[in-house]
């Protein structure tokens, strides 16, 4: 399919390295990305959240719906690392951590048939928003392929049903782009950079707060209006990837 007929996107986004740090920089991620989404009016819909005390996140999915929405953002997956003194730190000294992206293009009417026998279901009381349905009954699902160990969740439906089927597109978007990518010899090499192991190495980009400073280490350039930036001006840094 041509990337410009891809008008929408499972966006995914974990804390990795440096513990509650880690996911308030996935939070303020959250913020910068969610920015530019409504600077392109794009449709955002959160599937599953998971966030720590102080409001960081430890994990998110949510479905990104506009034109050009994967030409624009299917180089933001990887290991994102940012540099900056955590407003948990009493002794100022620069803590290093990491999130990662990953951006899954949603196709429609995939060629996959899931066998019941492979998947594990699990059910539970959703955290998000939803009132006293979501808060008291088990609504949210969590699905488990068994043969290839991935796993996707949503629970942002009012309706256990509904948070199922959703959950299940969303694993077949998830291994039609394994199939897709081992078809070309590219899973394995194209999962770490979506991914990795979330360490300090295996990153994309640095954010490095102290020097007002945005690295992207794929294009080794650099920018310095990092506050710009943050708040949602990412096509400075999206343009130079399409050229």
């Amino acid at each position: 399919m041509e990337e410009e007929n891809i008008k929408s996107i499972y966006f995914e986004m974990r804390a990795g390295v440096g513990g509650e740090e880690a996911a308030l920089f996935a939070r303020d991620l959250w913020k910068m990305y969610s920015r530019f989404f409504e600077k392109k009016n794009y449709k955002v819909k959160i599937l599953d959240i998971s966030e720590t005390d102080l409001g960081g996140i430890k994990t998110l999915i949510a479905e990104i719906n506009g034109t050009d929405v994967y030409r624009l953002l299917k180089y933001e997956g990887g290991v994102h690392r940012v540099q900056r003194v955590p407003i948990t730190e009493k002794s100022g000294r620069i803590h290093t951590s990491t999130a990662s992206v990953a951006i899954i293009p949603k196709i429609e009417s995939i060629p996959i048939n899931l066998r019941e026998s492979d998947l594990e279901f699990e059910f539970f009381r959703a955290g998000g928003p939803g009132g006293q349905n979501v808060n008291k009954v088990e609504t949210a699902v969590r699905v488990i392929h068994k043969p290839t160990g991935t796993v996707v969740s949503c629970q942002m439906e009012r309706s256990q049903q509904r948070n199922r089927e959703i959950a299940l597109e969303l694993l077949k978007n998830k291994l039609w782009e394994m199939e897709q990518q081992k078809i070309s010899g590219t899973i394995t090499e194209e999962r770490k950079r979506q991914i990795g192991s979330q360490e300090r190495s295996e990153k994309i980009r640095t954010y490095n707060f102290p020097q007002n400073r945005i690295t992207d280490h794929r294009l080794n350039k650099s920018w310095h209006n990092l506050e710009n930036i943050m708040n949602g001006d990412l096509e400075v840094i999206l343009r130079a990837f399409q050229k």
